[in-house]
């Protein structure tokens, strides 16, 4: 993607995930506003800028690695991230057996006293695999920790997984004992 585009994509990631009423959007439960909401008030903010088209989000969709958006039919959503205060509901999905999640070892013992949370998410994010939950881990940590999350015992036991976009899967709080610190992969 290119430097326009993914400058787009931050943006649109911004108003879709965390401020929509700064762009005077409204999500809908899922999530979702129209395309056009969205290209309107995308180029009112930068009324000297190449304007933003339908066609450039297609792009960002289709060539995004992170695969953070998705457009159904005349709408668009951010798929996970979420810091809004309106909650973005999810379908609840059946998770693989075991997810990752990637963090500074600095906030282990308080992962181990009150599970994985939010903070200032709308959901617990998860990794599908190994290299992607170090790569997050990595945000705030050279030599991130990496847990194992027994999703499947968890499922089990009534806590709701969401899958986000394949790599990422969302989830509500976990508590400790779904929770196991993996030998040192970083």
């Amino acid at each position: 993607m290119n430097s326009r585009l993914t400058h787009i994509s931050k943006e649109i990631s911004y108003a879709l995930r965390h401020h929509p009423e700064e762009y005077g959007l409204a999500l809908d439960a899922q999530g979702f506003v129209e395309i056009a909401d969205l290209l309107a008030a995308v180029n009112a903010k930068h009324p000297g800028r190449r304007p933003v088209t339908p066609s450039d989000l297609e792009e960002i969709v289709a060539t995004s690695e992170k695969k953070r958006h998705e457009i159904s039919g005349t709408r668009i959503r951010a798929l996970y991230g979420h810091s809004c205060k309106e909650k973005v509901v999810h379908e609840q999905a059946v998770p693989p057996s075991v997810l990752y999640h990637g963090t500074a070892r600095r906030f282990l013992p308080s992962i181990f006293d009150q599970g994985l949370l939010p903070m200032e998410r709308q959901y617990v994010h998860l990794s599908a695999d190994i290299p992607t939950a170090l790569e997050v881990g990595r945000r705030r940590d050279a030599k991130p920790a990496l847990l194992i999350v027994d999703a499947k015992r968890a499922s089990a036991s009534g806590i709701g997984f969401y899958e986000g976009n394949g790599s990422v899967w969302l989830a509500d709080p976990i508590p400790p004992e779904y929770l196991a610190l993996a030998k040192d992969e970083s």
